[in-house]
């Protein structure tokens, strides 16, 4: 069984990797991670550094807050690049920017490494389930080989095309996400200022045309008063970045994401940034004057 360095072992990380371990890989960890301990515990064998963890695997997984700390990881001093051997495939499964992918890639070719941009919507619960979609970019050769992996981690992976068209796959994605919470946060803020019974009109509506795995899911937290993070708001507010940056490079109007933007903003500086991001709902209550 193929050796798996994973670097990244935060919400969505961790359960990543020992989903990985339980299907057999072996898996490499960094020692700094303070969740390493918990893999060490079940097999997985611990190195000082990214250099170390990728001279040691067969594949190399990263699974990072943002752009800096990929190019951090893969790029700065004891990182991947530095360590990873010829034929080794790298997968960043991190939400970044699209240019950061291609510049990973880049770099990474000059290796004779193959290098993917696979990130992942599903949350903690698709990560923990093995139900993650993941979204590809780069060569159908790389895709096959590590699609095993990805049928352990996810329920779909799809190649969408060359480098960075996982990621820009996944700033719509976000676009998405984004708009339908602020939809159904609205929605139910209105509802609940009406005295309208939640838990009825999100059944109701679940049998219709606005039915949504955020109406089912969001709305139920909205009802059961559970912010706490299955994904953090702050990092959603981090990915709708990378889309408006993408929206002024190719020049596209995103007025809509703009506005969610604004509205996470607004949530960020009030300190419940470390809150789910349905928590939108928090913030339209206050400016409703719901109870």
């Amino acid at each position: 069984m193929k050796k798996v360095g994973f670097i990244g072992l935060g919400i969505m990380g961790k359960p990543m990797a020992i989903n990985l371990m339980d299907a057999g890989y072996a898996i490499l960890v960094l020692d700094t991670n303070k969740a390493a301990g918990d893999l060490t515990h079940k097999g997985a064998e611990a190195f000082s550094t990214p250099k170390e963890v990728a001279s040691h695997s067969d594949i190399v997984i990263t699974m990072l807050p943002d752009s800096p700390e990929v190019e951090e990881v893969v790029l700065g001093k004891d990182g991947v690049v530095e360590g990873i051997k010829e034929g080794t495939i790298f997968i960043d499964m991190s939400t970044i920017a699209p240019s950061t992918a291609r510049k990973v890639y880049d770099a990474l070719q000059e290796k004779k490494v193959q290098a993917l941009d696979a990130p992942v919507s599903g949350g903690q619960v698709g990560a923990e389930s093995g139900n993650l979609s993941i979204m590809v970019g780069g060569s159908q050769d790389a895709f096959d080989a590590v699609k095993p992996l990805f049928d352990v981690m996810g329920k779909s992976a799809v190649l969408i095309g060359d480098a960075g068209a996982g990621q820009m796959t996944k700033a719509c994605n976000q676009m998405i996400v984004g708009m339908t919470i602020q939809a159904v946060a609205e929605s139910f803020t209105l509802a609940k200022k009406a005295g309208v019974n939640l838990e009825k009109m999100r059944e109701a509506l679940l049998g219709g045309f606005a039915q949504s795995r955020i109406l089912d899911l969001h709305g139920q937290r909205i009802i059961d008063r559970n912010f706490e993070p299955g994904f953090k708001i702050k990092l959603h507010r981090k990915d709708m970045n990378i889309a408006l940056e993408a929206g002024k490079e190719f020049s596209v109007p995103l007025y809509g994401s703009a506005l969610v933007a604004s509205h996470m903003d607004a949530i960020l500086a009030s300190g419940k940034g470390e809150k789910d991001h349905s928590s939108i709902a928090l913030l339209m209550e206050e400016l409703a004057k719901v109870d």
